[in-house]
Formats: structure tokens, sequence, C-alpha cells
């Protein structure tokens, strides 16, 4: 009896399914529209097709999922409405939520607005008390002020409280009485605890995180709800874990008390999937760079192992792939360093009022669709790729989604005729614009982070990143590439890939050269103990428990620290962190007092990875007859080329293919660009190397 694990991507566009044989390594796929409206009926759609093409009997022992609920719910989604939060803060801290930080989105800006505060000034309600910074009791909590504090949340009918205190961080036992209180009076009303959330210093930090995972508890548990009650009635018995935004996995129980931790869910498990494809390559270094319907997405992997941030402004503004600073609500928690643009398949072209050719941000989406969809009538980089012959002309998905090529040349040719340029041309600048700011993505998360490009392998997939892959790689020098097996369905097969992890911090502000071993044990001890607990709930063993240890640090009189790896040799512990400085900032102060602002422990809950199906058919170099297809007339550097047509379901390991050259499957399509040289592996990759410039 098949034994299978799934993995379930819900993207802008399609929704996406993965199964994978745990003895075999098959894979079985599926994708479907994504119903904008209603995410989990695009699961509930495919699980359906999935069902329906898998043997009886099959036995599903895991599924994973990834979702943008969280993400949609603050960018304020018309079916996804808020609840009204009440907040709970020390007396004389009421606006702290909304004075913030002296950042501001646009400096130059005199009519900037802020985000509007997720907790309106009369819901913001304070109590009488005060802990100090090392935890005394300067004032304590005050019985009829919290009393008056429940009878005004019960009086506000609200959905959900935060409950932020000074200091909570050190000392939380006056946030555990005020919540106990608030439950007793309110049993069906979401309390988030900050010290619960974010045990970190920095006031308006633990607030905003506080805040945001109180308004997302509702919207996202309701959606958890309905997504396991589904899949039961379908038939599926197998425990649900949802991708968090740090790469790992956790139980629908604990995401449905946490919801911050999905917020960058679906874009965390490409990377995670780039990751252990990478490990399995032996390549250390890679750019993961995943496009899809409606956005393009980069992340960095370095020495086998994703870059993660510390902080994420939630629905805040990008320019250019950079997150805008102020506008959006701070988020703490550990996030994959990912940097996004809206450059994707459905991304739309059009004419500025100054005659100018542009692309984006606006994307067609799933409906109605760039134009060969036979819906829309807009000129979309799909529909641009169509005109260039890079694309099938007439249909997709492995034939089962037809196209309508000649939508696509009229939505053009009518930016064209205002352009005065000819179809090709038109189409051809639409494709190099949107290189021009998915290169942007690329940049942020290697240059500007003190990686050199030329080092690193770039790891393409969605359903449009094997069709940029050469054009992006030859703008930043990268000398190769790699395309999965399934590059429209990667996002979802990394589910199957990450472990299980929760994160832990304890602030610990000293410095480096004088702590007391004693207090950080201590800290790490009651962090591993938390570890042990949230693992062992979620199902996994103490035999597959791990514990790593890391410290933030930062040069005494900074604002901001690095996250080093832990180690009991403090001078290899400080080398870490110089030499981490120095790559990131470009220079290092050796000299400079070195101080500890947190210690956090990452608790992981080993699975075990996916088996690759490795082919047992000899390797030849040359492809056999029935791999090429045809050919097909390709738009190249303003001249018409012949270019072959390959199959990649009939590839055999070693083939190697020269550029131009295409190659078609189900979930996407490769430009193998002139200059390019392309060689399918034993494991079904496409491994591209620039031959020459």
């Amino acid at each position: 009896m098949p034994r299978l694990r799934v993995g379930i991507d819900v993207g802008g566009t399609f929704t996406d399914l993965v199964a994978l044989d745990e003895r075999t390594g098959e894979l079985v796929t599926c994708k479907v529209a994504t119903t904008p409206l209603s995410a989990e009926n695009g699961v509930f759609a495919a699980v359906e097709q999935f069902l329906a093409a898998v043997s009886p009997g099959s036995e599903l022992s895991l599924i994973s999922h990834s979702s943008t609920i969280a993400t949609n719910a603050l960018l304020g989604q018309v079916n996804l409405e808020l609840p009204r939060v009440g907040l709970v803060t020390t007396e004389g801290f009421r606006d702290v939520l909304e004075i913030g930080r002296q950042n501001r989105s646009a400096v130059y800006d005199l009519f900037v607005q802020r985000p509007a505060p997720l907790v309106a000034r009369e819901d913001r309600i304070t109590v009488r008390e005060r802990i100090g910074p090392f935890g005394e009791i300067l004032v304590a909590l005050d019985g009829e002020s919290v009393a008056a504090a429940v009878t005004a949340l019960k009086e506000r009918n609200v959905g959900a409280v935060a409950i932020g205190l000074l200091n909570a961080y050190v000392d939380d036992s006056h946030e555990r009485a005020i919540g106990a209180a608030i439950a007793a009076a309110l049993p069906n009303v979401s309390v988030t605890l900050s010290s619960e959330i974010d045990r970190e210093y920095r006031e308006y930090e633990r607030l905003s995180t506080a805040v945001v995972n109180a308004a997302l508890i509702p919207l996202v548990r309701t959606y958890l709800v309905k997504l396991a009650d589904g899949l039961r009635k379908r038939g599926v018995t197998a425990p649900i874990y949802v991708m968090q935004s740090n790469g790992g996995m956790a139980a629908i129980d604990a995401v449905a008390k946490r919801p911050i931790t999905i917020i960058e869910s679906g874009p965390a498990s490409g990377v995670i999937g780039a990751a252990f494809l990478a490990r399995t390559l032996g390549i250390d270094n890679v750019l993961s760079f995943d496009m899809g319907g409606t956005t393009a997405k980069a992340g960095t992997v370095f020495n086998g192992e994703p870059e993660v941030v510390g902080e994420f402004e939630a629905a805040g503004k990008t320019h250019s792939g950079r997150a805008v600073k102020g506008s959006g609500y701070p988020v703490r928690f550990p996030f994959i360093d990912l940097a996004e643009v809206s450059a994707g398949g459905g991304t739309i072209a059009w004419i500025d009022t100054g005659g100018a050719l542009r692309v984006g941000p606006l994307s067609a989406g799933a409906d109605p669709g760039p134009a060969c969809y036979g819906k829309g009538d807009r000129a979309t980089v799909t529909d641009a790729n169509i005109v260039l012959g890079r694309l099938n002309p007439v249909a997709l998905l492995g034939g089962t989604f037809p196209i309508h090529a000649d939508r696509s040349r009229a939505a053009v040719a009518t930016l064209a005729q205002s352009l005065g340029l000819t179809l090709e041309a038109c189409a051809a600048g639409i494709v190099q614009l949107v290189d021009v700011e998915m290169a942007k993505v690329l940049r942020i998360v290697s240059i500007e982070r003190g990686y050199d490009p030329r080092a690193f392998t770039m790891m393409a997939f969605g359903g449009g990143g094997p069709m940029h892959a050469c054009a992006l790689a030859e703008e930043l020098d990268v000398p190769r590439v790699i395309i999965p097996a399934n590059p429209g369905l990667f996002s979802a097969y990394g589910l199957l890939a990450a472990d299980v992890r929760a994160t832990y911090v304890r602030s610990v502000v000293d410095r480096f050269d004088r702590l007391d071993d004693r207090v950080l044990n201590a800290a790490f001890g009651a962090m591993e103990a938390e570890g042990k607990a949230e693992l062992s709930a979620q199902g996994v063993g103490a035999a597959d428990a791990a514990f790593v240890r890391e410290y933030d640090m930062r040069y005494y009189g900074q604002s901001f620290e690095l996250s080093v790896p832990y180690t009991a040799d403090t001078a290899a512990v400080l080398q870490s962190f110089h030499d981490k400085h120095e790559r990131t900032y470009g220079y290092a102060s050796p000299a400079e007092a070195v101080e500890i602002v947190n210690a956090r422990l990452v608790a992981i809950g080993r699975i075990p990875k996916p088996v690759l199906r490795t082919s047992d058919l000899p390797a030849q170099p040359r492809p056999s007859s029935d791999a090429r297809t045809g050919e097909r007339s390709v738009w190249i550097a303003g001249e018409a080329v012949t270019a072959a047509v390959f199959t990649r379901e009939r590839l055999r390991s070693g083939n190697v293919l020269t550029g131009p050259c295409i190659v078609e499957q189900y979930d996407s399509c490769t430009y193998v660009a002139p200059g390019w040289r392309c060689t399918a592996d034993a494991l079904g990759n496409l491994d591209l190397e620039r031959i020459s410039k």
C-alpha cells in the first residue's frame, strides 16, 4: 500500500499539490486555479483531483500546507475582515502603539500617512502597574484597574485582546494575571500575551507583534478549522501541518494560537526546497528565485542554510524589492530573508502618461488572468512570452489548459501601436523590463547582503522562473542555473522537505565579556524545556528532537544585532560575530566591546526527508528522437530564430541541449538562451551552464 506525504501550496494564480511516495520517491502532482475569495476551496479541489488519481487504499502520512491568509487579511482583502481588537497596557503607555518609531516610509512626502493602528485609541485600555527593567515590581498590579479594563473590553464587544505591559519580557506575572481575568470574563475572546509571543525588549515592537497576532487569531483559526473539517469530510485523516515564515512546519493547533508565524508562509517553502535540493546536489551557496503568477521572490542559501531575519513589517510596502521601513506593522519572529517584487506571469504591461512602456505592479491574477487565458484583454508578461515564441501558443499544463495566442497578440499589439513599435519589439520590451525588476531582488539578497552572486548557483522555479532564468543569470554574472524536476510545483515540494520548528528567545542584555554563564545556561535550559514540550505536543518523538542555540550580538552602542551560532568557545563566537558583521556591513571592529542582546533557541523536530528518485536508465548525451517534439520560431535579439522544442519528461540522464531551445513540461517551460548549455541529470533536474558571453 503506497504511503504518501502531501504538500499543498496556495499561490496567487494556482494552487499546487505534490504527493511523494515515501518508499519509491515517485511523485503525484496536481495544479488547479486558486479561488481568490476562499483559498480553502482551491485546496479541496486539488485534494479531490489527487484522490481520484491515486490508487484506492493509499495511506496519507502527512499534509503540509502553506497559505497567504494572514498576509491577505492584513492587506485588507474584502472577504477577510479583521476583528475589533482591544489592547491592555501599562498606565501611561496607551499610545506607544501609535507613536511607534521615527521611521518614515516616505521621507520627503509631507502628506505621508502611517498605517492605521490595528487597535483604535478608545480600545486601548491601561491598568495601574509597573515592572522595572530588571524584573523588580515598582507598582503592584491594581485589581480595581484590572476589573475596570475587563468591563471596558466587554462593553466594547472586542473579538480579540492583546496584553502588552512594560518590561513584561522580564517578568510576565502581571500579564498572566490580567490574561486569566479576561479569559474568565470573556471565554470566547482570544487573548495574546506579549511575553508569550515575543520575549524581547523594545516595547513598541513587542506590542506590535502581540497586536498583530491577536488580530489574526479569529480569521486564521476559522480558516484552519474549515480546512481541517473539509479534508476530514474528504476522507483525509493524516495530521495537518502549516509552513511557518521561519521555514519550519507547525501543527495547525500551534499555528491557530500564533498566526504571526505564517505571515510569509508560502514564499518560505520554496527556499526550504532549494536548500534541500542544493544539499542533495552538493551545492553550498544558492540564490533561490521563484517567479509565479503575481510576484517574483528571491532568497539566499549560504553554506547550506537559508538566511533568516528577526523582524518583518507585515502588510508593508516595497520599493524595487526592498521593504519600506515604517510602512507596515512590525512583527518580531524569524523570517526567511526574502526580497519580493510584483513581477509574475500575470503582471500587466501598460503605458504611462509620459508615453513610456511600464510593467507592473498590477497583476491580472487568476481571474481574468493573462489575455491568452481567454477572459482578459490586457497584455501581461505571459502574453509577451507567447508572442516571442517562448511559451506554447496552443495549450499549457500538458495540453489541458487551452491558450488563445491570438488574444495575446492583440493585447500586445494595442501597446505596440501606441508606442510605434513592432509586435515583437514591444513583447521583447515587456520581458526586458520585467527581467530588470526581477534582477533587483536577486541583487538585494546577494550583493546588498555582502555576497558575490558569481560564487552562487541560481535555483529557478515557479511557473515562470525557468523562462527568465538565463537572462537573470547573465545580468548578475551567475555561471550556473538549476531547474528542479517540477519547477512550477516546487514550493509545494519544499513543504515535504521542511522540519517542525519552534523558536524561543530571552533578552539577556549585557557585555559579552562579563556575561554570567549561569544566567545564560538557565535561559537556554528554560527554553529547551519549552521546546521539548512543544515538539512533543506536535507529535515529534524525543529521538527526533534537536536544539540549536544562538546569540543575538552587536557592538556596544549599536542599535541592532546579528545572530551567530552558540559555542562554548567564546573566542570562536566573537570571531563568528566579527566575520558576519564584516560580510554584512563591510567592516568589523575587533577592538570594540561586544554586547549580547538575546539568547535564542531553535527547537527542531526532524522529519524524514524525501527520497529523490534516480533514473536507472544509462546516461546518454544525445536526446532520443521522441524527446524532440518539433521546433518553433523564437524572437531573439531583434530577429526570428528557429529553436528546437523538447518534452522534458522524455529527456534522459546525460542528455545535452544547446541554446537556443525550449523544454516544455506540465507545470512550466524552460527557455535555454543562446550561449547556454543544458544537461539533464539523473535526478531529473536541468543543469544550465553558461558557455559563452
